[in-house]
């Protein structure tokens, strides 16, 4: 059975009411300066940062948000028996919450749903911290030592955690059908993983709204949104 694999950007989730970063109307067009509020160097030093990062956190809807119908095309596509590994660049869960096994995603760059203590390195839940913000608290403490929580996601300026890329990366070479869907592409390393995997033989096919720099390498592209396109070309793949 041939191995397929889909990495999934911002795109998969906008349905979700969870808006992406670098599309016409994404994040860091229409407010560059939030993206300082998710830069680790700024998140670290600066108390301000964090309190405002913090009160955007509260009002985002990441946490909120339910499974749309390309998370759920994608879950039932699982279901039916396929060799299927997600590698998402999303942090907010709902690959896993559609009903994906936790062990078939891969989370290239981490999860909002946690918090992580920068100094003790404790991961705690991203609702009991954003609990304590709601109770007054605007730059919430590590409990058990006192240092600066982070949410557990790979911020600008900070590494991918490199046993998740290298897993991500054998996945990508292994794959005989490799999907790109909702992801700009310009994101590295993780968009490199297209590239790797028709460079190792696969057939890349990509699914996003806006031409991406590896579109060249693809065998198909598909511009058509992403919540009625995705099922019909998974249903096609079955």
């Amino acid at each position: 059975m041939a191995m397929i694999a889909i990495l999934t950007g911002a795109g998969v989730s906008t349905d979700s009411g969870i808006p992406d970063y670098r599309g016409p109307q994404g994040v860091w067009r229409t407010d560059p300066e939030a993206e300082r509020l998710v830069t680790y160097g700024p998140y670290m030093a600066d108390p301000e940062i964090r309190r405002r990062s913090w009160r955007m956190r509260l009002e985002g809807p990441v946490l909120e948000a339910e499974p749309n119908a390309a998370h759920h095309a994608i879950a039932a596509f699982e279901r039916s028996g396929h060799a299927l590994r997600v590698l998402t660049q999303n942090v907010d869960g709902l690959h896993q919450a559609a009903g994906v096994p936790e062990r078939k995603v891969l989370e290239l760059h981490g999860t909002a749903r946690s918090v992580v203590c920068t100094a003790c390195h404790a991961r705690s839940s991203a609702a009991e911290a954003l609990d304590r913000v709601r109770a007054g608290e605007d730059d919430p403490a590590c409990r058990g030592c006192g240092g600066i929580l982070k949410p557990a996601t790979v911020m600008f300026g900070q590494r991918l955690d490199p046993v998740v890329l290298a897993n991500a990366t054998a996945i990508a070479k292994a794959a005989e059908v490799f999907l790109a869907v909702g992801s700009s592409l310009q994101v590295h390393p993780a968009a490199a993983l297209a590239g790797i995997a028709s460079e190792h033989g696969a057939r890349l096919i990509i699914v996003n709204a806006e031409p991406t720099p590896y579109d060249p390498l693809a065998a198909e592209l598909i511009r058509e949104p992403i919540g009625t396109a995705l099922p019909e070309l998974l249903e096609r793949l079955r």
